[in-house]
């Protein structure tokens, strides 16, 4: 019933004193922790193929339309 849902929900007390230990250890070394513990840094969040495709997109469809805007002999406005 009801006790033994509550009881699987509450975590473990040796994983939590472990954790809190682990913590506590953490909490007086301001900033010079472990590498595991850092956050895992990659080189590039886009790919340089991605953002050159995209540059050729941008680049590429301003000078579509100043060739189209140049031939049609419209002004912008």
């Amino acid at each position: 019933g009801v006790c033994a849902l509550h009881y699987s929900i509450m975590p473990k007390v040796p994983r939590m004193q472990k954790k809190n230990s682990e913590f506590a250890s953490n909490v007086t070394k301001r900033g010079v922790v472990p590498e595991s513990r850092k956050a895992k840094q990659s080189g590039y969040t886009v790919g340089p193929v991605l953002l050159g495709f995209f540059l050729f997109v941008v680049v590429g469809s301003a000078i579509v339309q100043i060739v189209r805007t140049v031939a049609s002999g419209n002004p912008l406005a």
